[in-house]
């Protein structure tokens, strides 16, 4: 469709030689728009093409930056990347991402700073709150996020350009509080009902599955944690609420 009207607006403006170099760039177009191109973890969200050697390198150095973070390097948060890692693209394919980044990438300075301005050009807001909220699982994966590891989570949250709100949000879901249901849903314990009850919907369809459109699995699995999360703290609100 999109070679016929270039060739129509081509030859518009400059007759035959204009219809055939329309006719040649639209059907480049075409091709392009249905092969839809090389898919990966996040790709659907992104801007632009990103390859994936890049993108997965960097999502595997802020893994790295958020273990080192309280000094410790904990096997059970190794062994929670390293699964999600093979869930997400197979063994020979995760191998391959390691021994890159064991080769190349660790020997390296890692800036967090860069990383996230390189992610933040390429991705979506959604995608990022995945990422922090895929961060949070790592530092939780051996029973308890240190406030070392928090203090990182909070500034790469901010180099991400992730509000204060959907941090405390997205923390909250894995360090439990008092006030855990209500910092779920964003607001104060005084929130009126109505008040909780809108809160509800805007986080529901913030972190509604829908809105998290790929083909990659461990990517849909932590958008139906999210917002299964936010569900568990409406229903507590109103279990206390009497609602």
């Amino acid at each position: 469709m999109i070679k016929w009207i270039a060739a129509i607006l081509g030859y518009f403006f400059f007759r035959l030689p204009g219809a055939l170099i329309g006719f040649f760039l639209g059907s480049l177009l075409d091709s392009q728009t249905r092969s839809g191109g090389g898919r990966t973890v996040f790709s659907d969200f992104t801007r632009q093409q990103v390859s994936p050697s890049d993108f997965e390198l960097h999502l595997l150095s802020l893994c790295s930056i958020v273990i080192k973070a309280d000094g410790q390097v904990s096997q059970r948060e190794l062994d929670y990347v390293r699964q999600y890692f093979l869930s997400t693209y197979g063994k020979e394919k995760a191998n391959a991402i390691f021994r890159t980044f064991n080769d190349v990438v660790k020997k390296r300075e890692i800036s967090a700073q860069h990383i996230c301005a390189f992610l933040n050009q390429r991705t979506r807001y959604e995608v990022r709150l995945q990422l922090l909220h895929f961060l949070f699982g790592i530092a939780q994966a051996d029973g308890s996020a240190s406030p070392a590891e928090i203090a990182k989570l909070s500034e790469i949250a901010g180099y991400l350009r992730i509000g204060s709100h959907d941090f405390e949000s997205i923390k909250a879901m894995f360090i439990k509080s008092a006030d855990t249901a209500y910092k779920i849903l964003e607001i104060e314990r005084t929130a009126t009902d109505d008040e909780v009850k809108s809160a509800y919907r805007t986080m529901a369809k913030k972190y509604h599955p829908d809105r998290v459109i790929t083909k990659d699995e461990a990517i849909k699995k932590g958008a139906e944690e999210k917002f299964k999360e936010v569900q568990k703290a409406y229903e507590q609100i109103q279990r206390e609420r009497g609602l």
